[in-house]
């Protein structure tokens, strides 16, 4: 593989990941925030408030792991190798 698509892959998949993990672990953190302020005004409510609190906790680490799938696609199954090999020959054919 083209030194070049390597390592523009590890880069993708270190920001793939990274972004991935930001904005989960903001909203991660904004709802844990909401659950103890709704809990504490409403003790009553607890079991509502926790039910809800881990099903959308579950839906945002989802994201997380999508991030993680795109990033071992990048480096173990990486789909722009083929790709690059392919338009070097066709141009090499073509032009020289």
């Amino acid at each position: 593989m083209n030194p070049i698509i390597s390592g523009a892959s590890v880069i993708a998949a270190g920001l793939a990941i990274g972004l991935a993990a930001i904005g989960p672990g903001i909203g991660q953190g904004t709802a844990a925030a909401q659950a103890v302020e709704g809990l504490a005004r409403q003790p009553e409510a607890e079991g509502k408030i926790r039910g809800t609190l881990l099903l959308s906790l579950a839906f945002m680490e989802s994201l997380t792991i999508y991030g993680l799938v795109v990033a071992l696609c990048l480096l173990f199954a990486n789909p722009f190798a083929g790709y690059y090999i392919r338009a070097l020959t066709f141009y090499a054919k073509r032009y020289f």
